[in-house]
């Protein structure tokens, strides 16, 4: 799995960088954690930051709480 988190660098950002790592780590789950700061980068995606993509699919705009994100990344791991 592919996760790339798209952003400036911002604290809400990093925090979802750390989330995303944090629940690849508890689910453990073979994944690399990408922080994509490039503008045109980010363009090809979304506008809104911080963006989740896995596996080149936008799978969540602006920052979510752990649970949510925990979450989502389970049902991705079982697709």
């Amino acid at each position: 799995m592919k996760i790339k988190i798209l952003g400036a660098g911002c604290p809400k950002c990093k925090k979802m960088a750390e989330l995303a790592t944090r629940a690849v780590a508890e689910l453990g789950l073979e994944a690399e954690v990408e922080k994509v700061h490039d503008i045109k980068e980010i363009a090809r995606y979304t506008y809104i930051t911080p963006t989740m993509v896995v596996n080149e699919k936008v799978v969540m705009e602006g920052l979510r709480p752990y649970p949510q994100i925990l979450e989502t990344l389970k049902k991705l791991a079982r697709e």
